[in-house]
């Protein structure tokens, strides 16, 4: 079962803990790939230091305003793409960055083994966006650590407990 609109709509903390172990879909070149979501991480709003909306909306940053379920995808480092999936209420940014599936850990491996780019950014998830995901009943350890990266933001949010993995 495909994922509504109204799962997103809820905290971004909520939903980055929620999505290990659903599946995410891509569908490319007419071929359907299957891939467990086992890490992922949550921005959660304005205050958040290590978020790309801490400083307000522009136009790199405009999907995480969007409706839940929305797709926000950046590039990073000059060469990597990351996915991000928006949350909570259009106008409140706040989003959750799928950081590993089973076939690809790592959020830039993950983008260039399901050839997601800057195409999808600002389309909602879903079989016409070719990106969506599904819902699974398997029951799993999750693991709660500390966010990756993010020392800039300072050390209240860098020991925020926003990162979700299989334990």
């Amino acid at each position: 079962m495909i994922l509504k609109n109204n799962f997103f709509d809820r905290s971004s903390v909520i939903v980055a803990k929620d999505l290990i172990g659903k599946y995410l879909v891509r569908k490319v070149d007419g071929k359907i790939v299957r891939s467990k979501i086992i890490e992922t991480e949550a921005y959660e709003g304005l205050n958040d230091k290590a978020s790309h909306a801490h400083r307000g909306k522009t136009p790199r940053n405009t999907p995480m305003f969007s409706k839940p379920g929305t797709i926000y995808v950046y590039f990073t480092y000059g060469m990597h793409w990351m996915l991000n999936i928006t949350c909570g209420k259009v106008g409140y940014p706040a989003a959750v960055l799928i950081r590993g599936v089973d076939v690809a850990i790592g959020p830039a491996r993950l983008t260039k083994k399901l050839r997601i780019d800057k195409s999808l950014n600002g389309k909602t998830l879903g079989r016409t966006s070719g990106l969506w995901i599904e819902d699974s009943n398997e029951k799993l350890k999750i693991k709660r650590t500390p966010r990756i990266g993010i020392k800039y933001a300072g050390p209240i949010w860098e020991k925020k407990l926003y990162r979700f993995l299989i334990n």
